[in-house]
């Protein structure tokens, strides 16, 4: 600001100070007038200080800039800047026509809310201009034209679907690929301004699928520099102090998981199951509120047949050296998983044939569960009550086969030789014989670690299936079709019976078959290996019997008295032909 004529004005404005001529500074601004004819100290140079002015020195020269008549250009990176500083210094229309306030502001209406990335610079800039920015409502207009630009997008992008089916554009606007533009512009933005942005789209009507991967994609952004080691401390760590430098930035990685988790969409399978068990660990790690966490794990077992084996293995981090991986979790997860099983049995699926939805739902999480107890079940520390606990949640039909679950007592009672026989007993009750498998059977017959009863019950049930593959016949189809006659009944399905409990029915009859045809099998291939034995041992004993009769017969043509009467060789030969048929040892 260098002229010919001497400053008569000292402005400190953020610790800097600036050295000013009062004329162009009173004519656009009123606090500045105010502050200046308020001095009654007669000096050559007057002082202000500004000590609380919207973004600092930087505004401030910008400022002052404009009332020296400087040309310099308003962006998208400082107009909100300009428009606070503007509206503290009150530079308005009453001091002068075009004034800061009415320039900035026309900008902001007429270029900065006009599309989505000049919308999201000034929302981003307006971050550190709080409240002041709030209340001169540039934060709202920035918010709402984010949304709006957005929604178009998303609706556009509808309009060139509209000849598929409801699948097939589900299908096709799942994000599978690269993240949404807007999504990553988004990014950028403070968790409270990205909240309202969101909550503003969801109003809108923005589709669930698509607010689960802008969260999803926003969260790996925010939470790419978490660090563990901020947060490990022993179990007796006291309350946090956010004044602290590393506690300071674990205070905000907890509000940003915890308004992350809050602003996850309900509906189901809007977010993958991997990505909320990494939100799990996080908050785990991060000590989140106890509401964060169960909300997580009630989103979890809501869609826990889409999880891997992976995911369940939650690390312990109660550094407490009890287990290693973190059991009593995913307990309330599979409780929670099987109340909402409860919940959609209510409802009746018709369908040709097979298990329901729910129940294939079922059979996959207790599959998963087998291979989850065969994972944690080398833990020294891991309790058998627990062990038991897991195991026990699923009701039996929710196993067609326990050979997974034979696997993991297996290796728990390798992996613990100090239990009791007790406990022993206790184990081995949550396997049903009958369910296992003939490999299955023929290793628990073998195997030490069992209780002496289990193997007598594995035994006993090997001999009764043996006896009733060797007497059993099977059923033709003529006794098939009375038997499903009377089942179905002449008019179909009886008016007495509810469609629930029919529906329960020809489920439990269903799983009743598989059972029946998987033991035919087994009958079967003991039967065909039986006909094999017998057929060897025929055929061992006809070779056997032509053997004596060549031998018999070449007995008979060495005998010496064979021709003793030669002149009744005739009735010599029919007589010895009787005799060798009567003395014939074959």
């Amino acid at each position: 600001m260098s002229t010919d004529v001497p400053t008569d004005v000292l402005v400190e404005a953020g610790g800097v100070s600036f050295a000013l001529h009062k004329f162009p500074l009173v004519s656009r601004s009123g606090k500045i007038r105010k502050l200046v004819a308020g001095d009654s100290r007669e000096l050559d140079v007057s002082f202000i200080k500004l000590s609380d002015l919207p973004g600092g020195p930087e505004a401030f020269e910008l400022a002052a800039k404009f009332c020296y008549g400087i040309n310099f250009e308003i962006s998208v990176t400082n107009v909100a800047t300009l428009r606070c500083a503007a509206e503290y210094l009150d530079m308005t229309e009453d001091y002068g026509d075009g004034n800061l306030v009415a320039r900035t502001e026309a900008f902001i209406d007429e270029i900065a809310t006009q599309n989505l990335s000049n919308a999201v610079a000034v929302l981003h800039s307006c971050e550190s201009l709080l409240p002041l920015a709030e209340e001169l409502k540039i934060v709202n207009r920035c918010v709402d034209a984010a949304a709006t630009e957005v929604c178009r997008e998303q609706l556009s992008s509808l309009s060139s679907h509209t000849d598929f089916s409801n699948s097939e554009r589900m299908e096709t606007l799942q994000p599978k690929g690269p993240v949404d533009w807007w999504a990553e512009d988004l990014s950028i933005l403070r968790i409270d301004f990205y909240q309202r942005v969101l909550a503003a789209m969801m109003s809108r009507g923005l589709r669930h699928e698509t607010i689960g991967a802008a969260l999803m994609h926003y969260a790996h952004r925010a939470l790419k520099g978490f660090n563990r080691k901020q947060v490990a401390r022993d179990s007796s760590r006291t309350k946090l102090k956010v004044h602290d430098s590393a506690t300071a930035i674990e205070h905000e990685q907890r509000i940003l998981v915890e308004t992350i988790v809050s602003m996850l969409p309900r509906e189901k399978n809007s977010i993958s199951c991997s990505f909320l068990f990494g939100l799990l660990r996080t908050a785990l790690i991060l000590d989140t509120t106890m509401a964060c966490r169960i909300d997580l794990e009630q989103r979890i077992g809501m869609q826990l047949e889409r999880a891997t084996l992976d995911d369940l293995l939650v690390p312990a981090f109660s550094y407490s050296g009890d287990t290693l991986f973190d059991v009593d979790i995913i307990h309330r997860i599979v409780v929670s998983f099987l109340k909402q099983e409860s919940d959609d049995n209510k409802v009746m699926y018709e369908s040709d044939g097979g298990a329901s939805p729910s129940q294939s739902a079922l059979m996959r999480v207790a599959k998963l569960m087998d291979g989850y107890l065969a994972e944690v079940a080398p833990d020294p520390n891991l309790k058998v009550s627990k062990f038991i606990a897991l195991a026990e949640l699923f009701p039996d039909h929710a196993r067609l086969v326990d050979d997974s679950l034979y696997r993991a007592v297996d290796i728990y009672l390798k992996a613990h030789p100090a239990l009791s026989d007790l406990e022993r007993k206790k184990l081995c009750k949550l396997l049903d014989v009958q369910k296992l498998s003939q490999e299955a059977c023929q290793h628990a017959a073998q195997n030490e670690r069992l209780p002496v009863q289990m193997v007598v019950q594995v035994l006993y049930y090997e001999q009764m299936r043996l006896r009733t593959a060797m007497t059993t016949s099977f059923v033709d189809g003529e006794q098939v079709g009375p038997y499903s006659q009377k089942a179905a009944g002449p008019g179909g399905l009886s008016a007495a019976i509810s469609p629930r409990d029919h529906y329960s029915s020809i489920r439990r009859e269903n799983r009743e078959l598989k059972l029946e045809v998987a033991r035919m099998r087994m009958r079967l291939t003991d039967l065909e290996k039986d006909h094999v034995n017998m057929k060897e041992g025929i055929q061992k004993t006809g070779s056997s019997s032509k053997f004596l009769s060549s031998v018999t017969k070449t007995l008979s043509k060495l005998n010496p008295f064979r021709f003793k009467d030669s002149s009744n060789v005739p009735n010599a030969k029919s007589g010895m032909n009787s005799r060798r048929r009567r003395h014939s040892i074959s």
